[in-house]
Parts: structure tokens; sequence; C-alpha cells
């Protein structure tokens, strides 16, 4: 594929099984935020599905914001692509915020940066959905998690897998209530939290 367009071969296998539980527990209108939007094609994807929401998608570096756009051309409920950094501010206000695959390849600070960031920007009742692999009770929930782990932190001692119930702790410092914990294809986990 030519121009700014970037693919991550996840997406096609992890999309429609994210978009599944999405239709189950995002609200009926408003704006979802997608944080670490990565390529663009889940935000692309979820906006063409889900025309009564708005999609903001965002990245930490400019220079991926014209790939994520180039997957929306077209979608009159996806905006432009905005830079945001987990850790930092400036957050829209929103009525869900979405992560899909960030948290265990950024160093811990982000986690919390992004959990500090979506409890400040989302309307009371608002949705958090994070999805990825997770520990769960201190062990990994497949041997495949486990060897992923264990090239993340040879990559960069910050990232790795992080426990469920560290993740859910956190959540609940800033004001999120316990998560709806659903299975997700290849060992990984959807978390929702509600504000």
């Amino acid at each position: 594929m030519t121009g700014p367009r970037r693919h991550a071969p996840a997406t096609l296998r992890n999309r429609e099984p994210i978009l599944a539980v999405l239709r189950r527990h995002l609200p009926p209108a408003g704006l979802v935020l997608e944080v670490a939007s990565g390529t663009g094609e889940h935000a692309a994807h979820f906006a063409a599905a889900l025309p009564h929401l708005a999609f903001q998608p965002s990245e930490r570096e400019a220079a991926a914001l014209p790939g994520i756009d180039a997957w929306g051309a077209g979608l009159p409920n996806l905006r432009p692509a905005m830079v945001l950094d987990a850790m930092g501010g400036g957050w829209p206000a929103a009525a869900a915020v979405l992560c899909v695959n960030m948290i265990h390849i950024a160093p811990w600070a982000a986690t919390l940066g992004l959990l500090r960031g979506a409890a400040g920007c989302l309307e009371a009742g608002g949705v958090l959905v994070l999805y990825g692999p997770y520990r769960r009770g201190g062990a990994h929930t497949a041997p495949s998690n486990a060897a992923f782990d264990a090239d993340l932190r040879a990559r960069d001692p910050t990232w790795g897998i992080r426990d469920l119930e560290a993740v859910t702790e956190a959540a609940a410092a800033e004001g999120f209530a316990p998560p709806i914990v659903e299975a997700m294809p290849a060992n990984n986990l959807t978390l929702i939290f509600r504000r």
C-alpha cells in the first residue's frame, strides 16, 4: 500500500472481537477518545461500524497523524487525529475513552497517566475501555503471553504485561468502579471501567 497509511496485522485479527465488546458497553451517543491510535485502523473501523458515535483518534507523535487520518478519509464521524501524550494534559471531554494495546508497550507511568487523563475527561458514567494482555493473580494466562512479556522487557525494562489487579487498583484511585472483564481471543482481555 502506498501513501501515509501504515498497517498492523493484529488489527485484522482483533477488530471484530473488540467491536463486539464496544457495541455492548459504549454509550448510545457522544465522543469516543482513542488514546494511542497507532496506525489508525481501529478508529476507522469502529467509526464506520458505529456511526452514532464520534471518534477522536490520537497519538503521541505528530508524525503518526497523517497515517491515522488516511485510514479515516470520508468518515463524517471520525475527527482528524490529534497529538495526545498519555502522561500529559489537553484531553477533550468524552463519553468514552478507548485504549488498545498500549499499556504493555509503555512505562507504567503511561498507564497511570492514561487513568488520570481518562478520569479527568470522562463525563459522569463514562467508560474507559482497555484491551490487551494481562496477568491475573500475578501469573500469565498463557505460555505465549509469558514469552511475549519476556520479549517486551528485553526490548525495554519499563515495558511488560501488567497485572490486572494493579491496573484495577490504580483505576480505583482515580474514581473508577471495578472493571467488567471480557475474555478475548489470543489470550487478551478487555477491561471496561465505569466512572
